[in-house]
C-alpha cells in the first residue's frame, strides 16, 4: 500500500511499551510524528530516540506527540529503552509499538526489500488531528534523522493551515514567508496589515503574520 499526502492514515491496533492501543483512538486531537525505525540495539536508533525523548516539551508546545515503530518485541523495546536512557540521559515517555509479524509496517509500506526486507526504513509520517497525512520523509536504514527539521516542519504546517501563506526555503519560525500567488495584491492588504515586499508579482514576502 502506498500512502500519499492527504490521505487518511490507516487506523490500526497494537502492542506497544505503554499498553495496547488503537491508533486513531491514541491519536485524538494531536498531531502525531509516526516514524520507524530498522531495529532495537542499534546506535543510530538510539541517538534517534534519546533526542526525541529530550524534544518532549516542543512536541507539546506544537500540540503534537511521538509514536514509534519497529519488528521488534515489547519485551526488547522495554530492555532496549533501559540502554536509551542511560546512554543518552533522557526519559523515553512515547510508545513503541511491537510489529513483529510486520502488519503495521507493511500498512505503511514502511518495509522496502531493496533496501532491507527484514527490518523497517526510517519512515516517518506526519499526521494532523483530522488523521489526515500531511508529509513523509524516507530514510534509508543507514542515515540519522533530523528531528529539529520535523519540528520546522511542522511549524509550517501549522502555520500555513491558519494563513494564506506559504514558507520560502531554510524558514524558520518568526522569519518572514511568502503570500501564496492565489492572493490578489488588492486582497494581501486587507490579509497581511504588517506590509509586504513585492520582488516579483508571484513572490510577495511578509511578516510572520503569528507573530
Amino acid at each position: 500500500m502506498s500512502l500519499l499526502i492527504g490521505d487518511v492514515a490507516p487506523d490500526f491496533e497494537a502492542d506497544t511499551t505503554e499498553g495496547r492501543i488503537r491508533f486513531h483512538d491514541w491519536a485524538g486531537d494531536d498531531w502525531v510524528v509516526f516514524f520507524s525505525h530498522p531495529a532495537d540495539f542499534t546506535p543510530v536508533c538510539t541517538t534517534e530516540l534519546g533526542y526525541t525523548a529530550r524534544l518532549k516539551d516542543e512536541f507539546a508546545r506544537r500540540g503534537a506527540k511521538a509514536l514509534v515503530i519497529s519488528v521488534d518485541s515489547v519485551e526488547d523495546h522495554k530492555r532496549w529503552i533501559a540502554d536509551i536512557e542511560e546512554t543518552q540521559n533522557t526519559s523515553v515517555q512515547f510508545p513503541i509499538i511491537a510489529d513483529p509479524n510486520r502488519t503495521v509496517a507493511t500498512l505503511y509500506n514502511m518495509i522496502h526489500p531493496n533496501a532491507d526486507p527484514k527490518v523497517t526504513v526510517r519512515a516517518v509520517y506526519v499526521i494532523d488531528p483530522n488523521k489526515k497525512i500531511r508529509a513523509t520523509i524516507i530514510y534509508p536504514p543507514s542515515a540519522g534523522r533530523n528531528f529539529d527539521e520535523v519540528l520546522r516542519l511542522i511549524d509550517s504546517l501549522q502555520l500555513t493551515d491558519g494563513y494564506k501563506v506559504a514558507t520560502p526555503v531554510n524558514w524558520t519560525d518568526g522569519e518572514d514567508v511568502i503570500i501564496v500567488p492565489s492572493v490578489s495584491s488588492e486582497d494581501a492588504e486587507k490579509l497581511f496589515p504588517k506590509g509586504f515586499t513585492t520582488v516579483k508579482p508571484y513572490l510577495r514576502y511578509t511578516p510572520q503574520p503569528d507573530k
